[in-house]
């Protein structure tokens, strides 16, 4: 079974980095084309998906903000509880007024 573990290991690797390729924007992938990376990274087992994990996407500071070189793209909104989120609950109000409203006709 401890035989399989190398190629479980680089088969989860270029899974994860083809995943990863598909769902990045194209304005973030650098040097060359989605299409290709995506050709490297199924091609070359184990030197293609860590060359685009490495070298293929803009990467961001963990912070956030641009860091030294600046001009960094806009920052995204964090995600929200639901229960924290306060058109979330807004919209929980509108459902249950509508449900109120159905059940007096």
């Amino acid at each position: 079974m401890l035989r399989y573990l190398p190629f479980l290991l680089i088969l989860a690797l270029t899974i994860y980095a083809f995943i990863d390729c598909l769902n990045t924007p194209e304005e973030e992938v650098k040097s060359l084309p989605k299409g290709v990376w995506v050709l490297i990274i199924l091609l070359f087992s184990i030197v293609g998906p860590v060359v685009w994990l490495l070298a293929g996407k803009k990467r961001t500071a963990a912070g956030g903000a641009g860091g030294l070189g600046g001009g960094g793209r806009a920052r995204r909104t964090q995600w929200v509880a639901p229960d924290d989120n306060p058109e979330f609950l807004r919209s929980l109000r509108k459902d249950e007024d509508d449900e109120k409203d159905k059940g007096k006709e």
